[in-house]
């Protein structure tokens, strides 16, 4: 099986922290999903063959789709990958949201919404320039829920700096009342090429710490915890049995294709990207010719992002089926820095798997680097 995703590259407004690829020039959308429309039908054959089961609208904004273009995309979906998907998400904002939409998305099979809620305060959504007030963000679940759907995540960044632990405590309190199944947290990162990051620059804006934002990382497991919800991917938190599909397959490194401007694919072997620009996307179409960009990745490339982004998840690393494949033996190639690791109680090893504790997951990539392999290793 193999997933599909397709990133529409627009927004309403910027907000200050994102360093995504989008565009706010709304009226050259259509010819996006044209193009998007076009990609599919030249890039039908990348996954050889391979039956889709899930398809994922990220962004950008794939709530400001008007209902009738979106539709269109999902009915070409189906004529070329034809067969059961067992998700297709919608990343939705709280204020693209009406009775409206949310039927016609249901409609159209649409069965997840991943939300870009953020925060339910209204001082940070307005210090991040989201179009949505803290109203909104407290009523988008539940008119979900009245519309019939059933599965949601909640996007949260934890991070802002603050006084005190009180606006992240409440905004994690009112998270987890609203139960929603699923909840993906990420620390406020500063992005040189955002609005933030231009700040810091000129001392506009002062990042917290980073003692600060792990004391709010830790808060976040012992309530997730608290409230049933398993931690299986550093940022992502669920009830029993509602991971999110789509992206628990790029960690298991199960192919996808990715369509749409700054996109990325993955075969199973290789990996590529359509480089991020709208009107670059659109020229390369016109001319006939895919957007894709093929990444070189040697075999040092490739066993280190399996390392990074196995020992993110709670399936782990395991270094039986990496030396299957790349014939490394990473548990002897990287014998003494596991051994400090684990003394230190940052990772454990069941049956070759190697594991993060959530000690070790404060300090998942400095420990991620302390296993990377260079050339030397591959020789």
């Amino acid at each position: 099986m193999a997933g599909l995703y397709i990133h529409i590259p627009f927004c309403k407004q910027a907000c200050h922290y994102c360093d995504f690829h989008f565009s706010t020039q709304l009226q050259s959308m259509t010819p996006v999903l044209v193009g998007i429309g076009h990609e599919l039908e030249l890039r039908k054959d990348y996954l050889k063959g391979e039956p889709i089961d899930t398809v994922y609208f990220g962004g950008g904004s794939p709530s400001l789709i008007p209902v009738h273009e979106l539709e269109k995309i999902l009915y070409q979906i189906e004529c070329l990958f034809p067969g059961k998907k067992r998700e297709i998400t919608l990343e939705a904002n709280p204020d693209d949201l009406t009775h409206h939409s949310l039927g016609a998305w249901r409609g159209m099979g649409i069965d997840r919404l991943s939300l870009g809620i953020q925060s339910f305060q209204d001082e940070i959504l307005k210090a991040y320039n989201r179009a949505h007030s803290a109203k909104q963000a407290k009523q988008a679940i539940q008119l979900a829920r009245d519309t019939g759907f059933e599965k949601f995540s909640i996007d949260l960044i934890y991070g802002y700096p603050h006084v005190d632990h009180s606006l992240w405590q409440k905004d994690l309190k009112e998270a987890l009342t609203l139960d929603p199944g699923h909840l993906s947290a990420y620390a406020l990162t500063i992005e040189p090429k955002t609005a933030f990051g231009n700040w810091v620059k000129k001392g506009k804006f002062s990042p917290a710490n980073e003692e600060f934002v792990a004391s709010q990382f830790e808060w976040l497991q012992e309530e997730c915890e608290k409230s049933g919800y398993d931690q299986y991917e550093i940022s992502n938190f669920c009830q029993p049995h509602q991971e999110a599909l789509h992206n628990s397959n790029y960690w298991k490194r199960i192919p996808y294709l990715g369509i749409g401007p700054s996109a990325h694919s993955f075969d199973g072997t290789s990996r590529g990207f359509n480089p991020p620009s709208n009107p670059g996307y659109l020229k390369k179409l016109n001319e006939g010719k895919l957007p894709f960009v093929l990444e070189n990745m040697d075999k040092e490339g490739l066993v280190n992002e399996e390392i990074l982004t196995g020992l993110r998840t709670r399936w782990g690393l395991n270094t039986e089926s990496l030396n299957t494949r790349h014939q490394i033996d990473l548990l002897q190639l990287k014998q003494a820095p596991l051994e400090k690791l684990t003394n230190l109680e940052m990772i454990y090893t069941r049956a070759k798997t190697i594991y993060l504790t959530k000690k070790g997951q404060l300090l998942a990539d400095s420990i991620a680097s302390e296993l990377f392999i260079d050339s030397n290793d591959t020789q």
